[in-house]
């Protein structure tokens, strides 16, 4: 009933008990004279609802514009501009980006994306994790950084599997 069909008759039953044949258009359920409340009242509701529907689209198609705009100038930036600084080895190491971070890893091996490493404490590391070494993720291979790069202590160690430990049997004194 809600479709948007065009001249369509009424159809609820007049005084005399025959069908209306008065046509009307539109979303609803009859014509003007035989429209009740409550088919006003279903109408305007399926009218709002329609209508935040479509402004929820636009919102949904605005903001996925711009996320694809945004990815767009993050490939441009991180392509164009630096592709020949990029640097993947130094000092006989493998230059990595590590949270957006550039380092060194001498150890066995190569990095890969994903990796998890312990990287070296420096001023805020030591205010944002504490004191000590402080794991990281390899984001990248090479760095466009071009300053001294700080060495990878080692790869982090796997998190440990947290397991419940299994039920003491009960003993004498239990």
């Amino acid at each position: 009933m809600f479709e948007e069909v065009h001249h369509r008759p009424c159809g609820r039953p007049t005084r005399s008990g025959t069908p209306c044949r008065t046509q009307f258009s539109g979303p609803g359920f009859a014509c003007k004279l035989h429209t009740t409340d409550h088919d006003k009242a279903l109408v305007d509701a399926y009218q709002q609802g329609l209508e935040a529907g479509r402004l929820q689209e636009s919102k949904h198609h605005a903001e996925a514009a711009e996320v694809e705009h945004v990815g767009r100038q993050i490939r441009i930036l991180r392509n164009e501009p630096h592709a020949g600084n990029r640097r993947f080895e130094v000092y006989g190491g493998q230059a990595v980006t590590v949270d957006g971070y550039g380092y060194r890893w001498k150890g066995s091996g190569t990095l890969e994306v994903g990796d998890r490493v312990l990287l070296p404490e420096n001023y805020f590391s030591a205010m944002r994790h504490g004191l000590g070494p402080f794991p990281g993720t390899v984001t990248e291979l090479g760095t466009t950084y071009t300053g001294t790069l700080s060495t990878i202590i080692s790869r982090a160690p796997a998190a440990p599997q947290f397991t419940l430990p299994s039920p003491r049997p009960a003993g004498p004194g239990a």
